[in-house]
């Protein structure tokens, strides 16, 4: 394989690693590693989606700034924050124990109410972002 792919794939996997890092490490110190891996279990799907989606996006934009470095193209930046607040977000429910004093109970009620609509929102988003730097992959390669 050549060398140019190997970066965007190794920073692509690294990055979708850490997000379940990210994921796992929140959850084991909010409520215990056997919780973090029985919502994991319950979850897998929309949490392993989310993290493939942002690695995904870390490879492309890896791929595309390398080519921008060898001077075919312009800088784009890209972000993965919505995949980690919607990976996130069906565990700040378990946060309600604290919030209540600062007066934000409300808000972790309603992302714990809507969390499954908060994935989906979460993946739509990864796929835009793919769409979006895949796009300017091509119109680059197309010059």
């Amino acid at each position: 394989m050549n060398g140019r792919y190997k970066a965007p794939i190794f920073w692509g996997g690294l990055g979708a690693t850490a997000l379940l890092g990210v994921y796992f490490s929140a959850l084991t110190l909010l409520s215990g590693f056997g919780y973090a891996q029985a919502q994991f279990s319950g979850a897998k799907y929309f949490i392993l989606s989310l993290a493939a989606g942002f690695g995904i996006q870390v490879g492309l934009y890896v791929y595309l700034r390398e080519m921008v470095r060898l001077g075919t193209g312009k800088v784009l930046g890209v972000t993965g924050t919505t995949s980690t607040v919607a990976m996130l977000s069906c565990c700040t429910h378990y946060l309600a124990n604290l919030l209540p004093l600062i007066g934000a109970a409300g808000l972790v009620t309603l992302a714990a109410q809507y969390h499954i609509q908060l994935f989906w929102v979460g993946i739509a988003l990864n796929l835009g972002g793919i769409a979006y730097i895949g796009r300017k992959i091509y119109i680059i390669r197309a010059l």
